[in-house]
């Protein structure tokens, strides 16, 4: 991505769980396959395919999520947006950080890969916020 910048790695830190997972110390499958409903149906509808299987059932179920997080997106921040969305976003916005989380839909492994701050640099005003579905109830 062009701006990208910032960007925080969590190779490690997922290395070092699994190899817990796999000597049978004290973590158990239950501990790393946790993944939340949400989650699991997020990865279902709005994943984009790994490059690479499952690291701990094998299946090739393993999604990206990326979630996006700034002030300038007002309300819209915390939502799930695809690679290419945040790429376009790049150009509209001043800074905006996105995570980036693996879940398989398998077995429910769930782990932070990345995160990386976009945008052009020049800060913006957050937009006013909308009235949507959920402010009817």
């Amino acid at each position: 991505m062009w701006s990208q910048r910032s960007v925080i790695d969590y190779s490690l830190q997922r290395r070092a769980r699994l190899a817990a997972l796999f000597r049978g110390g004290t973590m158990t499958m239950d501990d790393v396959c946790d993944a939340d409903p949400y989650t699991l149906r997020a990865a279902r509808h709005h994943g984009e395919p790994a490059p690479s299987p499952c690291p701990v059932c094998r299946k090739a179920d393993l999604s990206h999520l990326s979630y996006v997080f700034g002030d300038e997106l007002g309300q819209y921040s915390g939502r799930i947006k695809s690679r290419r969305e945040i790429e376009s976003m790049a150009h509209e916005f001043g800074e905006i950080r996105a995570y980036v989380t693996e879940v398989c839909r398998s077995c429910g492994w769930n782990h932070l890969v990345e995160s990386y701050v976009v945008g052009d640099g020049v800060p913006r005003k957050p937009p006013r916020r909308q009235r949507t579905v959920e402010d009817d109830d």
